[in-house]
C-alpha cells in the first residue's frame, strides 16, 4: 500500500475510531459491562473518568482526521497508551478472573485499535514546514 492509499484509510480509521471512542464506548459499558465496565455497583466515578478520557480522545482523533501527518504525536498516543491500558487490563483480568471478560472486551478492543493506527499510520515523513535538503 502506498502512502497516499495508507493516509486516505488512516483519516477514516481515526474518525471511526474516534466515534467509537466518543459514543460507543458509554453503550457498550450498558449492553455488555462484563467485558467493558469495570466497576458495575452502582454509580462509577472511575468510569466517569475513563469516558470523559476517551471522549475528549475521540474527538481530537477526529480533529487529527483532517491532516494526519501533522499529528502524529496524538497517533502515536493513541497506540501506545491502547497498547499499555490493555496490558494492564489483561493482567488485572488474569488475575482477578471476576473481570475474565474483559479480555474479549475493552483489552482486545484496545489492541485492534492500536495494530489498526499503527499499521496505517506512514513510518517516514517530511514535515511541511521542514526546509528542503
Amino acid at each position: 500500500m502506498n502512502d497516499t492509499d495508507r493516509i486516505k484509510y488512516l483519516r477514516i480509521a481515526l474518525i471511526v475510531v474516534g466515534l467509537i471512542f466518543i459514543f460507543g464506548l458509554w453503550t457498550l459499558t450498558v449492553i455488555w459491562p462484563s467485558g467493558w465496565s469495570w466497576h458495575t455497583e452502582g454509580r462509577s466515578e472511575y468510569l466517569e473518568m475513563i469516558l470523559g478520557i476517551y471522549v475528549t480522545l475521540g474527538v481530537f482523533l477526529i480533529l487529527a482526521s483532517r491532516n494526519p501527518m501533522m499529528h502524529l504525536s496524538l497517533i502515536w498516543f493513541t497506540v501506545w497508551s491502547s497498547v499499555v491500558h490493555a496490558i494492564i487490563m489483561a493482567v488485572e483480568s488474569v488475575v482477578n478472573t471476576q473481570h475474565i471478560g474483559h479480555l474479549w472486551g475493552d483489552v482486545a478492543a484496545l489492541l485492534i485499535v492500536a495494530a489498526v493506527l499503527a499499521t496505517l499510520t506512514p513510518r517516514q515523513h517530511q514535515c511541511l514546514t521542514e526546509p528542503n535538503r
